[in-house]
């Protein structure tokens, strides 16, 4: 069975050379709420679509880091679960955080990608090569997406972003043809 999938031209163009790609957290991995228990614990909804996404571009070579304003142990947990390792949580200056994830990879940022949704992640937004953007995005982070999901944030905008960047590199029909056999 061939891909489905179809993306522009110049988009997969943008996107072939990306290698990282910074995840925020509220907003983008989850749909924005935020949910607290009687006892003041937070409490996170997380699609596995998009975790899924997230293990695919790790075996395709492309790094997922998160770099979020916000900490709690649901999300450790579930970053801990997809294997990620390069996270930077509880950051309210976000482009020193993103830059110390580059360095330890050896990349610059011509070779990152963000997936943001608000004014925190304008400072990401500003210095990679690619932009995308769930749909329900501040404003003026969707004035500088190069891609904005079809699918809300955290019900599976990331997993269409993790589908841009293997489709790119050429992972993704790779990755389908083993998933069929």
């Amino acid at each position: 069975m061939a891909p489905v999938l179809q993306f522009d031209p110049q988009l997969l163009l943008r996107a072939q050379d990306i290698r990282v790609v910074f995840f925020d957290v509220d907003g983008v991995l989850t749909d924005g709420g935020l949910y607290f228990t009687e006892a003041g614990e937070t409490i996170k909804r997380f699609h596995t679509l998009d975790g899924h996404g997230l293990k695919l571009l790790q075996r395709a070579g492309i790094t997922p880091a998160v770099v979020s304003g916000r900490d709690s142990a649901p999300l450790r947990v579930r970053l801990r679960a997809l294997g990620m390792e390069h996270i930077r949580l509880g950051t309210e200056d976000k482009a020193p955080a993103a830059q110390a994830i580059l360095d330890t990879l050896g990349l610059d940022w011509s070779q990152a990608a963000v997936m943001g949704d608000d004014w925190p992640d304008l400072a990401l937004i500003a210095r990679v090569a690619l932009v995308v953007a769930p749909p329900t995005a501040h404003a003026e982070v969707l004035a500088r997406a190069h891609f904005v999901t079809q699918a809300a944030a955290g019900a599976g905008a990331v997993r269409e972003c993790c589908d841009l960047l293997l489709v790119a590199n050429g992972a993704y029909a790779r990755e389908l043809e083993a998933a069929q056999r």
